[in-house]
């Protein structure tokens, strides 16, 4: 293939992406407080997606990505700690979303966009980090649900926290991922209760919520046409 058709088909691709992809930008605004607005226009829920911020610089110019993936938010929507800006976004929803400070001039774009059935549009390397992270954080919950399974249905009380916490803490170990750190730390925090009865229901709770997230994550980690 020579050069001319290659650039050209290239460009045919680029404008394929642009045309079906599934988010706008507007209201860009540069400085100390950047941000932008962020519009779904398709029929279902964007569950990730990826801006790149352009500036010009005495060199060239500079491209900085940003990425945002909630999926999960189906589950964590409304808990301690969830950010709603970074939850997916629903049909015809439009947010704003902060941006580190940019110079006049700057201009944003989306870059890639995974829609709630699975379906991916835009850059291929983008694309392939998202769902390789959210294959990455299947498997964490899925270790995380099988502690659950194998300990409560045997221990409770104390003795069933210092089975987790041993458990959660080698996962910690051999895997830093996000689902096993933050059920050590809960298991942790449980440690404070006294009364057993309250240690079952808290660990019953927490088991219930990763199980749902396991569920969410095995169902998204897949691209669509993969």
């Amino acid at each position: 293939m020579s050069l001319r058709i290659y650039c050209a088909t290239a460009l045919l691709s680029a404008v394929v992406q642009a045309s079906d992809m599934p988010l706008t930008v507007g209201d860009v605004v540069t400085g100390a407080s950047s941000h932008v607005r962020l519009t779904n226009t398709a029929r279902q829920p964007v569950t990730a997606w990826s801006l790149a911020a352009i500036s010009r610089t005495a060199t060239g110019t500079h491209r900085e990505v940003y990425t945002a993936d909630g999926y999960l938010s189906e589950v964590t929507h409304g808990l301690p700690g969830s950010n709603p800006r970074l939850e997916r976004l629903a049909p015809g929803e439009s947010r704003e979303l902060p941006l580190d400070p940019l110079p006049p001039g700057s201009t944003v774009e989306p870059i890639a966009a995974v829609l709630d059935d699975g379906t991916a549009i835009g850059e291929e390397e983008t694309l392939n980090a998202i769902f390789a992270k959210r294959a990455k954080e299947r498997d964490a919950l899925k270790a995380v649900v099988d502690a659950f399974r194998d300990v409560l249905p045997a221990k409770h009380g104390t003795e069933a926290l210092a089975a987790l916490r041993e458990r959660f803490a080698a996962l910690v170990q051999r895997d830093d991922a996000v689902p096993c750190r933050a059920a050590l730390a809960a298991v942790q925090t449980y440690q404070q209760k006294s009364d057993a009865a309250e240690i079952d229901r808290s660990l019953q709770q927490y088991a219930s919520l990763v199980g749902r997230e396991y569920e969410l994550a095995a169902r998204h980690a897949t691209r669509r046409g993969a």
